[in-house]
């Protein structure tokens, strides 16, 4: 077994173990060890396969993240979080860009127009559930995210995985958002909703890694 296959199959264990046992239970730093971990594992593994940096960036700084998001069960650090999330959709962005792209078609540009138009729409509906204070931050991300999915959807189709993997990152995001600001804060996590955002998330993550790593072969 090389150490790249030993790396990522220690990954997927890490992220089967929080998906399947951890992922809706109370804070503490086992979980926060696991999650950060899996995540971190696979930039280590781009990395190691030799992935490009805005890739290794992507995944690493979603890491650092998933760091933050899990450090606290409180909000504390929900905007260093997001601010992580935020410069690895950059990342993302420029990678897609620098990647081959499709012939633009018809169905490409109503593809991009769709998605940007119900994450505005789910973004002008979940603005009244967010604080002030945070009603800013939200839609910038919203609009990041939103940018990172169109930049996929232009990828030629050799890179279908990564574009599922972006798409499957926006739905974790949507499930997210639900349980940040739309359930009661003092409302146990049900575990269901925190199962599927966190298998969504890290088989997108994974998906996206793959995808590009395949078709430097």
């Amino acid at each position: 077994m090389t150490l790249q296959t030993g790396i990522i199959l220690a990954s997927m264990a890490l992220g089967g173990l929080y998906g399947v046992a951890l992922c809706w239970r109370p804070h503490s730093l086992f979980k926060l060890v696991v999650k950060t971990g899996s995540t971190a594992l696979l930039a280590l593994w781009a990395y190691l396969l030799g992935g490009p940096v805005l890739l290794v960036a992507g995944l690493a700084l979603s890491s650092l993240g998933d760091f933050f998001l899990e450090a606290d069960e409180g909000d504390r650090f929900l905007l260093p979080g997001m601010g992580a999330f935020f410069a690895a959709h950059i990342a993302y962005i420029a990678l897609f860009w620098a990647l081959p792209q499709a012939d633009r078609s018809v169905l490409n540009l109503a593809a991009q127009i769709g998605l940007i138009a119900s994450g505005v729409v789910f973004i002008r509906w979940l603005a009244p559930s967010v604080t002030k204070e945070m009603r800013l931050p939200v839609i910038l991300y919203g609009g990041i995210i939103l940018m990172m999915g169109a930049a996929a959807l232009r990828l030629e189709p050799a890179y279908l995985p990564v574009l599922l993997g972006a798409l499957m990152f926006i739905a974790s995001d949507v499930i997210l958002s639900f349980q940040l600001f739309v359930r009661p804060a003092d409302a146990p996590r049900l575990a269901l909703p925190s199962i599927a955002l966190w298998f969504l998330y890290y088989g997108g993550q994974a998906l996206i890694a793959w995808g590009v790593l395949g078709n430097l072969a």
